[in-house]
């Protein structure tokens, strides 16, 4: 099972892992989240992700997504990405996460192309005019 670790903005990463435990009526497992505080060192930040991969990794791979490219969270990833086994992406959303943790008996790369495909579907305009039906 491919072991998905957040490395986002504090409070970002568990406030979806708590989403995810939500919507799935209980935590996953192999799911981590790194929330970086403002003054955190990279180095430290480092360090806390790799030991967070080698306790989630199965021998499947590990998916790290972090929140915004460009950030502290974000930059940090560099360091950590080793194709085929670590991957990495940016922009994270709950529709995201929630794909990544449906196909996550899959492949690292299809859980790759799913969490990406979930979020780009799931971010659309709502459009109030457009009645659903209820669930």
């Amino acid at each position: 099972m491919v072991g998905i670790l957040l490395l986002t903005h504090a409070p970002l990463g568990n406030a979806f892992i708590e989403a995810a435990a939500h919507v799935f009526r209980g935590r996953p497992e192999r799911l981590e989240a790194i929330d970086v505080s403002a003054d955190q060192d990279p180095a430290q930040v480092n360090e806390l992700a790799r030991a967070a991969i080698s306790r989630i990794d199965d021998g499947s791979g590990v998916l790290v997504i972090t929140d915004v490219m460009g950030g502290t969270p974000s930059n940090c990833t560099r360091r950590l990405s080793d194709p085929g086994c670590v991957e990495v992406i940016a922009g994270i959303s709950l529709p995201m996460l929630l794909r990544a943790l449906t196909y996550r008996h899959d492949t690292l790369d299809v859980v790759v192309e799913m969490a990406l495909a979930g979020g780009q579907s799931g971010a659309v305009r709502v459009d109030p005019r457009i009645r659903l039906s209820p669930n």
